[in-house]
C-alpha cells in the first residue's frame, strides 16, 4: 500500500479590524466597512491606499489609548486614529497566525 502524505490544512481566517493587528503583524486589506455615515473617511481611506490586495504591516501603538497607530500600506507609513482603523478589513498573513 503506498503511503500517504499528511495533508496541511491552514485554519479558516476571518477579517479582521486592521486596529485588532498586534505590533509588527502583516495583513491584506480585503475593503472598507460601507456605512453612509462614514462615506467621506472612506473615501479618503482609499485614496491613501487601503484597497483590496494592499499588503499592510502594523508598525506601532501610541502610549494612551493605544493611539495613533502607525501603519505601513505599500511603502508608506500613516498615523491613523483606532476608529479610522476600525474601518479597514483585514486577513492575516498565513505566517502570522497565531
Amino acid at each position: 500500500m503506498p503511503a500517504i502524505a499528511p495533508i496541511h490544512v491552514q485554519p479558516c481566517q476571518l477579517p479582521q479590524a486592521l486596529a485588532t493587528l498586534p505590533r509588527g503583524a502583516r495583513a491584506e486589506v480585503q475593503g472598507l466597512r460601507h456605512d453612509a455615515d462614514n462615506a467621506a473617511l472612506l473615501a479618503r481611506l482609499a485614496a491613501l491606499g487601503f484597497v483590496p490586495g494592499e499588503s499592510v504591516r502594523m508598525l506601532a501603538h501610541g502610549p494612551i489609548g493605544r493611539e495613533p497607530l502607525l501603519v505601513r500600506v505599500g511603502h508608506t507609513r500613516f498615523a491613523l486614529r483606532r476608529c479610522e482603523a476600525e474601518q479597514v478589513m483585514v486577513l492575516r498573513c498565513a505566517d502570522q497566525v497565531p
